[in-house]
């Protein structure tokens, strides 16, 4: 596949996958287990997933690669097979999803706390290396740096893939608290400020994903255009916020035909890719597909 951000320029608007912890739980995934895991051990089931998407529409999909690094990894006494399970993660991302869709590989949260001295800025940075260097190897076009809260991390793993592969780079944090200043992240980190470290730090795409609906995220996409009028923005929003039932079960109130209801919204406030993130699957691509195309 060619350069993702030649298509960018070239099309107003891309369509990303969805989410994709349910489908493996429905593929069995027990609690507990590691889902990079099943990269190795059930690659048919990763692969699926990623063809599941394609055939629904998106011009994007992702990779199962979230909790990919060695410290997420070493939960499950994975941290040595980390570069194996990052190379698969790509590779059956882009064996699913066929050659004419992009690859945009996941790189999320270490979990580990830089402020709070439980890991060092060089060992960030290598275990981010380490990941990129195998998402790039197993044949992503991109990496999206998603679900982040932190400055700090964000910049350090941004740095990794700068310098360490020649991929265009995504980074994507997730607002979930609302305030009478606007949206911010559980660190306390703006849009704006969000904005302005990343592009300083050499982001090619800014987003926003999770935590949040698509009506919501609407004035987040429009705070982060303002402040980057020029970038392309990325947004993953949930089927809304997420509901707790009676019996602990947890439902995502926004239906395929109302996430496909604010596509017009999010193109109008500067979304250039839309896909979606928690509680959404390949109807809710189909009907934003749909949207898009309608919209464009």
């Amino acid at each position: 596949m060619g350069i993702i951000l030649d298509a960018l320029k070239e099309k107003r608007v891309l369509v990303s996958d969805g989410g994709w912890g349910s489908f493996l739980v429905a593929k069995g995934l027990q609690p507990g287990e590691s889902p990079e895991a099943w990269n190795l051990q059930k690659p048919d089931a990763v692969r699926d997933i990623a063809r599941m998407y394609a055939d629904a529409g998106a011009d994007i999909v992702l990779t199962n690669s979230f909790g990919g690094t060695r410290y997420k990894l070493e939960h499950y006494g994975l941290a040595d097979q980390a570069t194996a399970i990052n190379t698969a993660a790509a590779r059956l991302s882009r064996e699913g999803a066929g050659p004419d869709v992009f690859v945009l590989a996941s790189m999320g949260p270490t979990g580990k706390i830089l402020m709070m001295g439980e890991v060092s800025e060089a060992e960030l940075y290598d275990a981010f290396k380490e990941q990129a260097l195998a998402l790039a190897a197993g044949g992503a076009d991109a990496i999206t740096i998603e679900t982040m809260t932190a400055l700090d991390e964000a910049a350090i793993a941004l740095r990794a893939v700068k310098e360490n592969t020649t991929l265009p780079a995504a980074v994507c944090f997730t607002f979930d608290m609302k305030t009478a200043d606007g949206y911010r992240t559980m660190m306390g980190v703006s849009p704006e400020q969000m904005a302005q470290a990343m592009l300083d730090a050499g982001a090619d795409i800014l987003g926003a994903n999770c935590s949040l609906g698509s009506d919501e995220m609407v004035a987040v996409i429009a705070t982060l255009r303002a402040a980057a009028p020029e970038t392309p923005l990325l947004t993953h929003p949930n089927a809304g916020r997420p509901v707790q039932q009676d019996d602990g079960s947890v439902v995502y109130p926004e239906t395929p035909a109302c996430m496909a209801g604010n596509v017009g919204a999010l193109i109008d406030a500067g979304a250039s890719i839309i896909g979606g993130c928690c509680g959404t699957g390949p109807e809710h691509i189909q009907a934003i597909r749909a949207a898009v195309d309608k919209a464009v």
